[in-house]
């Protein structure tokens, strides 16, 4: 029962009894039962302001996770290239790669800096391995500026 229908009820009852609100107690209940009502008008306009406010947030909120959907698919950090390697980061950040530890198979994620450092100890078995820079063969482009990692060019240092 909402708080209206608790009112209109207690009024009922009033009215059932024969209540003289003219004067006295009665005046008095008359008077609680009028603030009562109003009260509950109130609730109810409030709580229709609440309903109508989350529909309006459940509606932004799709258009938000939408918007989001879009921005953010594009960048999804764990795609993979053209090249066939595992990238983390945007454009503008450095590149990680990663490649597994031929010894034990632990997948390690190298930045550009290890990979000109040549060498890099793998953190699970320390074995000591030594990596090398090499151009992508089937690449027929004349760009000779850029260099390819490849995972196979991980070899533990003997």
């Amino acid at each position: 029962m909402t708080p209206a229908e608790k009112v209109a009820y207690i009024k009922g009852l009033m009215e059932g009894m024969e209540m003289d609100t003219s004067k006295g107690e009665g005046k008095v209940l008359a008077a609680i039962a009028d603030a009562l009502e109003d009260l509950a008008l109130g609730q109810e306009d409030l709580q229709d302001s609440i309903d109508e406010l989350n529909e309006g947030l459940d509606a932004v909120s799709d258009d938000l996770e939408l918007v989001e959907d879009l921005v953010y698919s594009e960048d999804d950090e764990d795609d993979e290239c053209c090249c066939g390697h595992h990238h983390h980061g945007d454009e503008d950040d450095e590149y990680e790669y990663e490649v597994e530890c031929p010894a034990c198979g632990a997948t390690l994620i190298l930045d550009e800096t290890d990979l000109d450092q040549g060498v890099i100890e793998c953190p699970e078995c320390g074995e000591t391995l030594e990596l090398e820079l090499t151009e992508d063969e089937g690449d027929d482009d004349d760009d000779d500026d850029y260099e390819e990692y490849d995972d196979e060019d991980l070899e533990p240092e003997e």
